[in-house]
């Protein structure tokens, strides 16, 4: 597997307007788009830093993964993801080597992705995220 380097940062948030004035009026960053992720339950702001972004993650629904994760931790850093050059082949080198997967099939993410997430106690609690972009 040939991890090219980190994608981006993930970051739950309540609001996105509101999180993202720290990142444009502080930082002096842009938002380049925001994108609704209906199947993950989410609304996604991408923020580029050179070859890399970071992703506030506001939920759509109060069953959604990222409102879960508030609710039990608080807005902050929800994954991370790093760059793969094939998506496939990482995850069948991840799975060989006995890493347990919550995803043994890449699906669709945000920004035209391809991903999947290994389970965090695989990663001393750290959601990790592997993702293709072509």
């Amino acid at each position: 597997m040939k991890v090219k380097h980190i994608d981006h940062i993930g970051i739950a948030v309540k609001s996105l307007d509101k999180a993202g004035k720290f990142y444009t009026e502080a930082l002096g960053l842009k938002v380049h788009d925001v994108e609704t992720v209906t199947e993950q339950k989410v609304r996604v702001a991408f923020i580029p830093i050179t070859d890399s972004e970071v992703e506030l993650l506001e939920s759509t629904q109060e069953d959604g993964p990222v409102a879960k994760f508030i609710a039990a931790k608080g807005e902050g850093i929800q994954h991370l993801a790093f760059r793969v050059e094939n998506i496939e082949e990482a995850l069948a080198e991840l799975k060989a080597k006995g890493v347990r997967l919550i995803d043994e099939k890449p699906r669709m993410g945000a920004g035209g992705a391809r991903i999947a997430f290994i389970h965090p106690k695989e990663t001393n609690g750290v959601l990790v995220e592997i993702c293709q972009r072509d």
